[in-house]
């Protein structure tokens, strides 16, 4: 049987375009951004689309006033480049560009805003607490405390696993927290859930759809960076190996959560199973990784969508309303 999906995606017809491709940046995923580009330039002049690559940590933005492209495909990741700041830029210029816009970029890159509106929409999300930089240590202590160990102690507005700690015991908060304000002056403390790791792409604004659930086995610790990126460094699994009453609901909170943030065209929702069937979405990334290794085009592809079907579908959303 032909999938749903790959009958909205192979009947979409596309018109040569001058697209300015904008990776690498200044945040802390500079090179997986650059990677990212890499991939993406190759697919849009498979296509046939005029491609204009910019980084905005050389080229700055005037280049794009200047060459006036018709669209602008954002392959960058992190602080500048998926926190809302080049989308209000571009918004400013009037160049049409791929993701979410500038609130929903800026509150799901904002881990505790996240949660807040995931509880507003009823996702279900671990409990946690922030604490910030100028807190005293004992007051981050009593908070975590509050949460239970082991729990997760992450930067509140990085991506890709940067600055993240999975903390056993009290003794080692203070320096889990000490790496998570290098990156960030809040941190989250979350509690640490445990079961299987998997996500979930959607694709779409007004009507988006779940892509199928992928699992994610890393063979370290946690799908750190090094599990991230680092080829034989984890599997993904499609489906998932679980049960097929928790792969339905990872893909209706998937959704739910994309909508709850107001997200555009396309989005990754990473969550975690526990073993009883329970679902917990831990954060929706708006601007996923597309490089060789990401978990989004591996989901597409279980799909019946080609990476040059998917970038495609994905420079078509920068023009939904």
């Amino acid at each position: 049987m032909i999938s749903k999906h790959v009958l909205v995606v192979s009947s979409l017809t596309h018109r040569k375009m001058k697209v300015a491709l904008l990776m690498g940046g200044s945040s802390s995923e500079r090179e997986i951004s650059l990677m990212s580009g890499a991939e993406v330039e190759a697919a849009l002049r498979r296509l046939g689309h005029d491609v204009i690559t910019v980084d905005p940590a050389v080229d700055g933005v005037a280049v794009l006033a200047q060459s006036r492209p018709d669209a602008a495909f954002l392959a960058l990741h992190g602080q500048y480049g998926e926190d809302g700041c080049i989308q209000g830029t571009l918004e400013m210029l009037g160049i049409p560009y791929t993701g979410s816009r500038v609130l929903a970029s800026a509150v799901a890159m904002d881990k505790t805003v996240s949660k807040v509106l995931f509880g507003a929409a009823e996702v279900s999300t671990p409990p946690s607490v922030t604490v910030d930089r100028s807190a005293a240590p004992e007051l981050s202590l009593a908070r975590a405390q509050s949460i239970g160990f082991p729990c997760v102690v992450k930067p509140s507005s990085q991506g890709s696993t940067v600055g993240i700690t999975i903390v056993k015991e009290s003794a080692a908060l203070a320096d889990a927290l000490e790496l998570a304000f290098r990156s960030d002056p809040d941190a989250l403390i979350e509690k640490y859930i445990a079961g299987t790791e998997v996500t979930v792409g959607v694709l779409g604004t007004r009507d988006p759809r779940a892509l199928p659930t992928l699992e994610i086995v890393p063979t370290n610790e946690f799908y750190d960076w090094d599990s991230k990126y680092t080829p034989g460094k984890s599997e993904h699994v499609v489906p998932a190996r679980i049960p097929e009453t928790a792969r339905a609901e990872c893909e209706r909170l998937a959704v739910k959560a994309h909508v709850a943030l107001k997200c555009r065209g396309y989005s990754r929702v990473d969550m975690i199973v526990e073993p009883s069937g329970q679902v917990w979405v831990l954060e929706v990334n708006t601007l996923p990784g597309l490089t060789k290794v990401s978990l989004l085009p591996d989901a597409a592809r279980a799909e019946g969508i080609s990476f040059d079907q998917l970038i495609q579908t994905i420079l078509n959303s920068a023009f939904d309303e």
